[in-house]
């Protein structure tokens, strides 16, 4: 291993920690701006003004999208774990475990569906508040995708063949 990696993989621990700690902050507040959405007086009225009468469907769109957001946190939870379980299985000097494969699969499958909430809230947003605008439309999600469950099959693969040379000696 070089320096670099070296130096990336000291900081990758405590980096993961703290997106996990921000990303179960942000899922409280957007748990209690759901649920306090619904005892707001005038709610998105007053906060929004005249914007807000001008598109009647914003209340329940702003819900919905504040919902997916809520679910999309719950999707990074387990994700952001499983990354730091590879992490340490790195910094322990072994990697090409099978576990590592399966958490890869899982984070791919996650990515995936995360990927999915992004088009959905896409287009909830352009539903409710720009009919006939659609949100772009990326390459880089799907690619990271594909490349998450190729590197899940090389370390499958990298486990078998480990373990197939652990068995010859």
């Amino acid at each position: 291993m070089n320096r670099m990696s070296a130096r990336a993989l000291a900081v990758a621990r405590p980096v993961i920690r703290g997106l996990t700690v921000l990303n179960l902050l942000y899922a409280a507040v957007l748990a209690v701006l759901f649920v306090w959405s619904f005892f707001i007086e005038g709610w998105p009225e007053r906060p929004l003004g005249e914007f807000a009468s001008l598109h009647p469907w914003l209340p329940a769109g702003l819900r919905a999208i504040v919902f997916l957001g809520v679910v999309g946190a719950a999707i990074v939870h387990p994700m952001l774990r499983r990354l730091l379980a590879i992490v340490d299985s790195v910094r322990a000097g072994d990697p090409f475990v099978l576990e590592n494969a399966r958490r890869l699969d899982a984070i791919a499958w996650s990515v995936l569906a995360l990927e999915v909430l992004r088009l959905l809230i896409g287009w909830i947003a352009s539903t409710v508040w720009e009919p006939g605008r659609i949100g772009s439309f990326s390459f880089t999600p799907w690619l990271a995708v594909l490349l998450l469950f190729v590197l899940s099959g090389v370390f499958a693969h990298g486990a078998r063949m480990r373990a197939d040379l652990e068995g010859t000696v």
